[in-house]
């Protein structure tokens, strides 16, 4: 039996190392259980901290047959990101079948490969302003431009997923997530170390600004280095009968145009008539009113970007010639779902593999007893940088979930990186960096998953199948690298005592 043979035969597809993964976590629910495995977890609870105990629950005993039964239907039904991620495919297929997308990617064949790398990446990293939305929109979006473009779409797909993932700490303005962490951050401070403490949304104005473009400029030439060689970089697709018109684009631009502007009207802050009418009025602070749990245009922001997209793709299809009537209209609307089944049977099973790691509190557990280690360690400065950078990657590759993490974490961190003289602006940077770059090599993170399904979708090589493991495998060496580059940024910005952001430096 020859080398390659061998290879082949341990590849397996991503369904099945997901059933292997479920079996794993469950097996280790049973493990831990027996050897009594726990932890203590700090959670501030009326303006003091609180610990409390927090044990495994073994998957294989008769409640955890019990939960797998009575919920897997409902784990499933729940699944917020695949009900989000079939409304958006809705918009971007009506824009594909109707040519409009063709009609606004293909100018740019000529482009340089490196520029349009460089040129999504910076998409992906300013689209973290809308949460984990981006990856919803982005990557089928990306995969049609580098389609259109004649590149391989397989290479957009996973360079906009490594520029929103290892992005995750800059962008160019303060978002909703960073708000939600900085109210944990700034209850921690107020409860253990300065009652005064009050964290600003400008807090990272500049560090925030200045990573963008050199983590843009700096992946490029890494992607371009370690990843492109192992992705054919030209593609081939059969070409539609789509009429190209320049005058039909002009126009969709124009509608499109009109219709984010009263979307801009509907979430001012001002009293004119229909101005804010999708702000949380309950809401202080205009961020929450924006992105709050209240907020309207939060809670319809998928909707929204769609509708922009359906009006787009009708107009151009209308006034080009490519939809004739409503049954094209109709086909239109279902054009991005080809080739994706596997999507479907992928958030099956991850939905489950979710819903049991936090069922049987692994992932908490393991959690609190990584943060409760640094909290123990009698560190400072770089060296209590470095190490809590780590520790919050390892963190984030079996808990992806960022706020989960902070509530764990944070209690314990910020009065410990406070004592350490080290700002509590520039701690949760620090977790929030590490956080991106554990979710882009975490295999049961639901949009590394989904991303894997996009993946499929484009793939025109039976010899290079689609596995997590082997993607895990081809991007590694560039998230290792520019996860060094992070925290070398992280380091200098610190020892410099560059300012993060208005009136915010790293020490105290």
């Amino acid at each position: 039996m020859t080398r390659n043979k061998k290879k082949k035969e341990k590849l397996y597809g991503p369904v099945l190392v997901i059933i292997i993964i479920t079996l794993m976590i469950g097996a280790l629910s049973f493990l831990l259980k027996i050897i009594g495995f726990e932890s203590s977890q700090t959670v501030i609870a009326n303006n003091t901290l609180e610990t409390t105990l927090i044990t495994v629950k073994n998957l294989f005993s008769l409640e955890g047959f019990r939960f797998f039964i009575d919920e897997a239907v409902s784990n499933f039904r729940l699944f917020e990101p695949l009900v989000l991620l079939i409304i958006s495919i809705i918009g971007i297929g009506i824009c594909e079948k109707s040519g409009f997308l063709k009609a606004l990617f293909t100018p740019l064949k000529r482009v340089k490969l490196n520029i349009i790398i460089f040129v999504t990446l910076f998409l992906g990293i300013i689209s973290t302003i809308i949460g984990d939305y981006s990856y919803i929109f982005l990557l089928p979006l990306v995969a049609i431009m580098f389609k259109y473009l004649e590149r391989s779409p397989i290479l957009g797909i996973i360079v906009v997923y490594l520029g929103i993932t290892l992005g995750y700490g800059s962008g160019l303005v303060f978002n909703y997530t960073d708000y939600s962490l900085a109210l944990l951050t700034e209850t921690a401070a107020k409860v253990d170390i300065d009652k005064n403490f009050g964290f600003s949304v400008y807090s990272y104005t500049y560090i925030m600004l200045i990573t963008t473009f050199i983590l843009s400029f700096l992946s490029t030439i890494v992607i371009d280095k370690f990843l492109v060689p192992k992705v054919n970089k030209k593609y081939t697709y059969e070409e539609e009968e789509l009429i190209i018109s320049t005058k039909a684009k002009r126009i969709s631009l124009l509608v499109g145009l009109i219709y984010i502007l009263l979307i801009v009207y509907m979430i001012l802050p001002v009293k004119l008539p229909g101005a804010g009418i999708l702000l949380d009025q309950n809401a202080t602070r205009y961020l929450e009113q924006l992105f709050g749990t209240g907020s309207p245009f939060a809670n319809g922001l998928v909707l929204i970007i769609t509708l922009l997209l359906i009006i787009c793709g009708y107009v151009y299809g209308k006034k080009s010639g490519n939809i004739e009537d409503s049954h094209d209209f109709s086909l239109g609307l279902s054009k991005n779902f080809e080739n994706l089944g596997l999507m479907f049977v992928l958030m099956f099973f991850i939905s489950e593999l979710t819903a049991i790691i936090k069922w049987t509190n692994i992932g908490t557990v393991i959690g609190s007893k990584l943060i409760e280690f640094v909290g123990g360690l009698q560190l400072s400065g770089i060296i209590l940088i470095v190490v809590f950078f780590i520790v919050i990657l390892l963190m984030s590759i079996l808990l992806p979930g960022t706020m989960e993490k902070w509530e764990i974490a944070s209690p314990i961190v910020i009065p410990l990186f406070m004592q350490s003289n080290i700002t509590p602006a520039f701690t949760q940077f620090i977790f929030k960096v590490a956080d991106g770059i554990g979710k882009a090599i975490s295999p049961i993170y639901i949009y590394y998953i989904i991303m894997l399904a996009f993946l499929e979708k484009y793939r025109i090589s039976e010899k290079n199948k689609i596995s997590i493991f082997g993607i895990l495998k081809m991007i590694f060496p560039t998230v290792f690298i520019i996860g060094f580059i992070w925290l070398l940024i992280i380091v200098l910005w610190y020892v410099m005592g560059l300012p993060l952001g208005i009136h915010i430096l790293p020490t105290l």
